[in-house]
């Protein structure tokens, strides 16, 4: 009697069903390849924007500050200018590109209503914090593995650390699909966005030390400068091709780390509670 109880229940009930088909162990599996996927390609179908754009940009910064400084000429300790700005560079587009591939999404699919079909599924709030977290780092990775190509055809590098090259990558990556994720919720039109985008992300991530060492600073400026994070983002990145760095690798991994966590724990509690997200 139970168990047709039970079946009766189920049949009544086809998102059970859903459910128990598509959830392997404690964690729905095919729903949360299916959503990373189609998040990864939706910026693999604008390649132009997503990924070459980018891509460009970074290049003609490169170019214009190693002109106008002189790469040959003007060393950053016992490495040329070159040198050390390109991997600021990279890093400094992968900040960019993972920030918005969240932020838009959400926020695009907020204004357009279809945000529903993607909290109706039987995804729960840290499936679907996983699912665009991972596709923003998708196109963070695959801007840098474009730019990083160019750059390695233009300037002879070397790499001192694949360790801390990869680390660094991944968590800016992941700290920065998280920021997106909060900005596209909160966010409720796209003048919010700009907002978010050009008076918090671009001042962080241009007086990081992508174009400059902070040792150059004095005073009160140095210390603000190691309250940002993306500081240790860049400098440990840079250190896994120069080999030196401006502070502690060990420091800014651990600040890495620790803000991962508790981004990731504020964008599930954000989801969970339907922030800004259910009507």
């Amino acid at each position: 009697m139970t168990f047709e109880t039970t079946t009766h229940k189920d049949v009544r009930n086809p998102g059970a069903l859903s459910r128990m088909g598509s959830r392997i162990g404690l964690a729905n599996w095919q729903g949360l390849s299916t959503l990373l996927w189609k998040e990864v390609r939706r910026f693999l179908k604008v390649p132009l924007q997503t990924v070459l754009a980018p891509m460009m940009t970074t290049i003609l910064f490169l170019a214009i500050f190693t002109l106008a400084f002189g790469s040959g000429e003007r060393y950053v300790g016992e490495v040329s200018y070159a040198n050390f700005l390109a991997p600021g560079l990279i890093m400094m587009a992968v900040i960019q590109n993972s920030f918005a591939n969240t932020s838009s999404s959400i926020l695009i699919s907020k204004i357009q209503g279809n945000i529903v079909d993607i909290l109706m599924p039987p995804l729960s709030a840290a499936e679907l914090t996983l699912a665009f977290v991972l596709s923003g780092l998708a196109r963070g990775l695959t801007v840098a593995l474009v730019v990083g190509l160019v750059m390695w055809i233009l300037i002879d590098f070397s790499v001192h650390s694949w360790a801390a090259i990869i680390f660094y990558l991944v968590g800016a990556g992941l700290m920065l699909s998280l920021l997106g994720m909060i900005a596209g919720i909160v966010s409720e039109k796209f003048d919010h966005m700009a907002a978010m985008t050009n008076f918090i992300i671009m001042p962080l991530s241009f007086l990081s030390g992508t174009f400059y060492s902070i040792d150059r600073l004095t005073g009160v400026w140095y210390q603000i400068s190691h309250l940002n994070p993306f500081f240790y983002m860049i400098d440990g990145f840079r250190y896994g091709f120069i080999g030196t760095s401006d502070s502690s690798i060990l420091v800014g991994a651990v600040s890495i780390a620790v803000l991962d966590i508790l981004l990731y724990i504020a964008v599930w509690a954000l989801i969970k509670s339907g922030y800004r997200l259910k009507a």
